[in-house]
């Protein structure tokens, strides 16, 4: 089976730093739940606002994340988030009622990722009722004990053959993206310091100057 292509998300509220990165082209959109709505000093009130900038500014898939305790209360607010416009992609939790929620908004036509996604047997679940992202936490799963490399590249492989696929969330470095892409991972969503610091190389940068330089030798 044909490797699908990378892809990286910013996972962030704070709109700068967002707004930097998707004019620099390097990611394909933007992932937000409600504590990094918080901790980016944003309210609920604001989500239509986010939207619309993000799109604005290019990103071709924007999540939000629908709460509520029950079934009901999710596919009810998931409404509003879905009404954003035709990038948004509705974040639901991977529990009993989310699943639930998830599999009506799938069955609705809405693109859904189920998030906090702990086991490979919750990943089955996601595929079987066609969830297009599943997103497992790396860094949270490693400070419980758990060996989330293996579990994440284990929920990959049981989405072959499927519409599914993991977007892998919770990352601390660039070294856990690469790591979980040789394990045959797509797609990444980070905060804005793990993904610039993908983008940095000191001998790159050292390389650039001395490209620079040898150009104002050569009189351009």
């Amino acid at each position: 089976m044909t490797a699908l292509a990378p892809r990286l998300y910013v996972d962030s509220a704070d709109v700068d730093r967002v707004s930097s990165l998707l004019a620099a082209g390097v990611v394909h959109g933007v992932t937000t739940n409600p504590t990094i709505l918080e901790r980016g000093g944003r309210t609920a009130a604001e989500i239509p606002e986010l939207y619309a900038r993000w799109a604005g500014e290019g990103a071709r898939e924007i999540f939000f994340q629908t709460w509520g305790g029950d079934t009901s209360s999710l596919l009810r607010n998931a409404e509003g988030i879905r009404a954003l416009g035709d990038r948004v992609v509705v974040k639901v939790p991977a529990t009993r009622d989310g699943f639930a929620a998830a599999s009506a908004l799938v069955r609705d036509g809405v693109t859904v990722l189920v998030t906090a996604v702990y086991s490979v047997a919750q990943a089955l679940v996601c595929a079987s009722i066609g969830a297009q992202y599943i997103a497992p936490y790396l860094g949270r799963m490693r400070d419980a004990g758990i060996d989330g490399d293996a579990v994440i590249a284990r929920m990959q492989e049981m989405c072959a053959g499927s519409d599914s696929n993991v977007l892998a969330a919770s990352l601390r470095s660039p070294d856990d993206i690469t790591g979980l892409r040789l394990a045959g991972v797509p797609y990444f969503t980070a905060a804005p310091d793990v993904i610039e610091q993908m983008l940095f190389h000191g001998v790159s940068d050292s390389s650039a100057a001395e490209f620079d330089a040898a150009m104002v030798r050569l009189g351009a």
